[in-house]
């Protein structure tokens, strides 16, 4: 079997890309992040699904972002519960986040042997981040033959899969179904409500937005609000 990273943050997307990679055959080795996100829960929630979808091996690096701040994830920002300007980046972009988080990847797959990363980025229903367009990705690709000695030495190519690039979030959502996902393991979003030492939904944040048009979009019900 061919190895491949999974990046996993335990949310919708990334476990829909998880379960693609699978179904594509790979043996999963997954990549979570603990980076000082207000809503570190989703660790929890990676580490269940990585369980369940029983791949390889699952690590969670520790960086601290939270040094450098500069989004409402890792800072003192509020996260915005209404929706911004369509053309503007919202405080929610944490600066550089995917591209320290592929460059993690990539020494990940260096190591043993992997060639292919999967990402769940999108271009569509997202909230205008930089780092999650096709540009952003071809040109980490190419970085990643450059910057590597497997890239050097020619012993493979690597290659930067981001399957749901051009799907909206009812694509996303319907073809996890198809694939089995539980979306009532994953978690979604940026600013959760504790009560009873459980997480909630805020429902408000731009990522809950998304999240219940393409659950309502689909004709389904979201299991995290049911």
């Amino acid at each position: 079997m061919k190895k491949a990273i999974v990046l996993l943050s335990g949310g919708l997307d990334s476990t829909t890309v998880l379960a693609i990679a699978k179904k594509f055959g790979f043996e999963i080795y997954a990549l979570s992040f603990f980076y000082g996100q207000r809503h570190e829960i989703e660790i929890t929630a990676a580490t269940k699904i990585a369980k369940n979808f029983g791949v390889k091996e699952h690590k969670i690096a520790k960086i601290d972002l939270r040094l450098f701040g500069g989004s409402a994830l890792t800072d003192e920002i509020a996260v915005p519960k209404k929706q911004g300007a369509d053309d503007e980046i919202p405080v929610t972009y944490v600066p550089a986040r995917n591209t320290i988080f592929l460059s993690f990847a990539l020494a990940y797959a260096e190591v043993i042997g992997a060639f292919d990363i999967f990402i769940g980025v999108n271009a569509v229903d997202y909230s205008g981040y930089p780092d999650c367009r096709p540009d952003f990705i071809a040109a980490f690709e190419k970085l990643a033959d450059l910057a590597t000695a497997a890239g050097v030495d020619h012993k493979g190519h690597f290659k930067i899969h981001a399957p749901l690039m051009k799907m909206g979030k009812k694509e996303i959502i319907e073809e996890g179904i198809k694939l089995g996902v539980d979306y009532s393991q994953t978690h979604s979003c940026y600013d959760p409500i504790e009560k009873d030492e459980k997480f909630y939904p805020c429902q408000k944040c731009d990522s809950c937005r998304l999240r219940m048009e393409g659950f309502v979009a689909a004709g389904l019900c979201d299991p995290l609000l049911s």
